[in-house]
């Protein structure tokens, strides 16, 4: 891998997304998972330096099917920003994302930073204030969502809109490895599982997450959102759809698309 490599990659990803037009897998130009996150961070420091803001982290391949399919033996993560956030109840823009999917997730926000190269569940228990229902709208700047992990990784693991629910729920008496989560896309049920379905629980999904970001010496801080990665199979969003998941202990949360021309 060299710098030039991986700065092509990241040019790619960005003239994807400026454009609207997918690109081919970037695999074309780096291999290896260090490869990929530093494509990432060129992207994010890129969208830093143009005035985005830090709002997270969400973690992905949470599922071992996922892994295996992908040939991993661990999750990935990506960066939250601001204007990710979709008011729920606001649709998404008819071609604001290229080829949207969306998947039901357990989000927690934090109240105090997570430091520790070593989190424990523990830790992540005593440092989040609060939990609440979400949707991921994930999206790829690859065409066809041709990917591995190299691929996703680098494109901020495959990240695109998410949106939350506005009803916070404390973690104590919470089981978030007993959630049930059933997504409905018109009405009609397209995805379900449960909290163990994410990492054996959402908790240990974050620390993980915690652990790694700690040791690459940019830890989880407070105020961060975590999407904790996904309960159940995403399903394909199309202008028009509305999505509902219904998490139990947690609530419901919702997300619309647009039709073409509509200017929402």
């Amino acid at each position: 891998m060299t710098a030039a490599e991986v700065v092509k990659a990241a040019d790619e990803l960005r003239e994807a997304a400026r454009t609207n037009t997918p690109c081919a897998p970037v695999r074309t130009y780096v291999s290896g998972l260090e490869a990929a996150y530093a494509v990432q961070r060129v992207n994010v420091g890129r969208a830093v330096a143009a005035g985005r803001r830090i709002v997270g982290r969400k973690i992905g391949l949470t599922s071992p099917a996922v892994q295996t399919q992908l040939g991993v033996d661990q999750p990935d993560f990506g960066t939250l920003f601001a204007d990710m956030a979709v008011p729920e109840g606001s649709p998404v823009a008819a071609g604001r994302l290229l080829q949207p999917k969306v998947e039901a997730e357990v989000a927690l926000v934090l109240g105090s930073g997570l430091p520790h190269r070593d989190c424990t569940v523990v830790d992540v228990l005593r440092a989040t204030d609060f939990a609440l229902p979400a949707l991921e709208i994930v999206d790829s700047r690859v065409a066809d969502w041709d990917i591995g992990i190299v691929d996703t990784v680098a494109d901020n693991a495959s990240s695109g809109l998410f949106v939350l629910g506005g009803t916070p729920v404390p973690l104590t008496g919470l089981d978030l490895r007993g959630v049930r989560m059933t997504m409905t896309r018109g009405g009609e049920a397209v995805s379900e599982g449960t909290g163990a379905d994410c990492l054996g629980s959402p908790l240990n999904a974050a620390a993980w997450l915690a652990s790694t970001l700690a040791g690459m010496g940019d830890p989880l801080r407070a105020g961060d959102v975590v999407l904790t990665g996904a309960l159940g199979p995403m399903a394909v969003a199309a202008p028009g759809d509305r999505f509902e998941a219904h998490i139990s202990q947690l609530g419901r949360v919702t997300a619309e698309f647009a039709t073409e021309g509509d200017a929402s």
